[in-house]
């Protein structure tokens, strides 16, 4: 598939997705939620893929939707609204695309980094908050503006927001809607850490190779996927049954095998195991809900 509004290179292992509509800060449309849902099950199928970094052309990360329709913006087009006038809630139509994009983020098998290059505003936020780690420009600046325009946080915000910096937190920055600087969101526990503009993206490269360099990789998918499930378990005994799993099943691995000798042998170990093809039979062990 041929990319309009994004720029997508592998280098070294590592998937370098660019959010490319400079002209107009990077503005969010329909387009760029297709493309990114694409460009995320591409990156899921390569196995050369081993860590990702999402980052902005130009000055801007991405400055939310792309408002040029006015208002109509945030009307749903498709059977959304019943005989009698009132709401259809239940098609595929009345889905938020934001929340398309980051519940895809979500079920991704490789390590995502988020790097802000410049204002991440809106769904330019609340996409971030899906991606593993955020690191920022100290030109960065973010806000949940949804207050301010009228509607209310998207792209499964509610979700991801509170568990990332605290339901205060996001609470205080979701109702006043205001746009606060990188520094705050450092302080906020929203973002990692701070980089000189040209630093940015070197830092998070080294950090992506980090990822890369000397694991496994269905043991890096299999890890992303328990730990971002875990957040919504309820007792300790659940993450017990999905880690018995877990070690039992790579117990018997190619993996564990070569990761081991290559231990013992002081040697790099290669690992022989592909998140396309060697998952274990367990994955997926949750059951996405279907939307109704």
């Amino acid at each position: 598939m041929t990319y309009n509004t994004l720029g997508y290179i592998v280098d070294d292992g590592i998937a370098t997705i660019t959010l490319s509509r400079p002209d107009k800060l990077n503005a969010f449309t329909t387009e760029m939620m297709d493309e990114m849902l694409d460009v995320l099950d591409r990156v899921d199928a390569d196995d050369a893929v081993r860590a990702v970094i999402v980052t902005g052309e130009g000055r801007a990360f991405c400055a939310g939707a792309d408002l040029s329709e006015g208002a109509d913006a945030f009307v749903f087009e498709g059977d959304v609204v019943n005989p009698d006038g009132s709401l259809n809630y239940s098609p595929d139509a009345a889905r938020d695309g934001g929340g398309r994009v980051t519940l895809r983020l979500h079920n991704c098998l490789k390590p995502i980094i988020a790097a802000i290059n410049g204002p991440a505003v809106g769904i330019g936020a609340t996409m971030t908050l899906a991606m593993d780690i955020r690191l920022a420009s100290e030109n960065a600046r973010m806000g949940f503006v949804f207050a301010r325009r009228g509607i209310v946080p998207e792209a499964c915000s509610s979700f991801f927001l509170p568990r990332i910096v605290g339901i205060q937190q996001a609470l205080e920055w979701c109702y006043s809607g205001r746009v606060f600087d990188a520094r705050e969101a450092l302080s906020g526990g929203l973002v990692r850490s701070l980089h000189a503009p040209d630093d940015l993206l070197p830092a998070a490269r080294a950090l992506a190779r980090e990822f890369a360099a000397d694991t496994a990789p269905v043991s890096v998918a299999l890890i992303r996927q328990m730990m971002w499930r875990g957040l919504e378990m309820t007792s300790p005994m659940d993450a017990h049954k999905i880690d018995s799993r877990g070690i039992l099943s790579r117990g018997r691995s190619g993996d564990v095998a070569e990761g081991v000798s290559a231990f013992l042998e002081k040697r790099k170990a290669t690992f022989p195991d592909r998140v396309s093809t060697d998952m274990p039979d367990f994955f997926p062990w949750w059951e996405e809900p279907v939307y109704s």
